[in-house]
């Protein structure tokens, strides 16, 4: 709709978690560098974990799209709602093995066999799992005998544990210390520094074709980095219907104003950007302001509703 008008190829905004708008931040390097390392060594579990919206699915992303430039097996479970039967027959599809059994100890023998022929061939597989934390302690259990697929040296089955940091509270939990255990590497996402948020609106800008005039003038920027906390997610959604106000008004460059009437718009300016966090004092202790917090569940639980 506003593509012509802004001198743009793409919607440079979308939701999708396309690999191709993934803004390199030191944070990203550095997790993409943890992964693609730790599948290389055949580490056998790494967890990627981060807040709503941080990112990690557009990270997953692009290592599936590294993962298949190298000719590697890769099986991607983004479903956390099933029973440990229905995650391995989700895995054994997405590998491509075919089991005629339904039999576990039959879909697991059969993964062994087509694993150690892998392995005998020099070449490794990857399961990835995505939305980790909402994983029941039996499914995140059955993935950690996964991993006792193995020779006398090395892991035949890497696997990579993604979710929300709710994921890190479930594995402390006393019957999944074990599963804890065995992870051997760790890389999380982050928000964006105002810094970062600026890089992150012109490169995905770059890369839905602008040609380098002016789209959102420094004080929007600046708007956006207050109301989205450096959220990706948020940022998205601020600057696209940014881009829509100012295509619908026949405005450009897009100014303070319309991001903070788009903020007004989803809510977002009910959190103060510019508040101060305050300490109360509770049975004689620290406790951070409650009000902020429940200010901020509330729009991480508006931004996971459905459009």
């Amino acid at each position: 709709m506003y593509k012509k008008f802004f001198g743009l190829r793409e919607n440079p905004f979308n939701v999708n978690p396309d690999p191709r708008f993934l803004f390199p931040t030191r944070h990203t390097e550095e997790a993409l560098a943890v992964l693609t390392y730790g599948i290389q060594s055949r580490k056998g579990f790494i967890m990627l974990s981060g807040e709503v919206g941080t990112g990690k699915t557009t990270l997953l992303n692009k290592l599936l799209d590294w993962l298949h430039r190298e000719n590697v097996a890769t099986a991607f479970v983004f479903n956390p709602r099933l029973n440990v039967m229905q995650f391995m027959d989700f895995m054994m599809a997405d590998f491509g093995i075919v089991c005629d059994s339904k039999m576990k100890s039959q879909v697991l023998l059969k993964l062994n066999s087509w694993l150690l022929e892998r392995y005998r061939a020099g070449e490794t597989a990857v399961l990835i799992v995505d939305e980790a934390q909402n994983l029941s302690p039996q499914v995140l259990e059955e993935i950690r005998l996964l991993t006792n697929l193995e020779t006398s040296t090395e892991k035949l089955l890497q696997i990579v544990l993604c979710g929300q940091p709710e994921l890190e509270h479930k594995l402390n939990q006393p019957q999944l210390r074990q599963l804890r255990q065995r992870i051997t590497l760790r890389c999380r996402t982050h928000s964006l520094t105002p810094e970062e948020t600026a890089g992150y609106i012109a490169d995905r800008l770059r890369v839905a074709g602008a040609d380098g005039a002016v789209i959102f003038t420094p004080e929007a920027i600046d708007a956006v980095q207050q109301y989205s906390r450096g959220i990706p997610r948020v940022i998205n959604l601020l600057c696209e219907h940014g881009l829509i106000s100012g295509f619908v008004d026949q405005k450009r460059p897009i100014q303070a104003e319309t991001i903070t009437e788009v903020a007004r718009e989803f809510d977002l300016h009910e959190i103060d950007p510019i508040a101060q966090p305050v300490t109360v004092q509770t049975n004689g202790e620290n406790a951070s302001l409650m009000e902020a917090l429940q200010n901020l569940a509330t729009l991480v639980d508006r931004l996971r509703r459905p459009n």
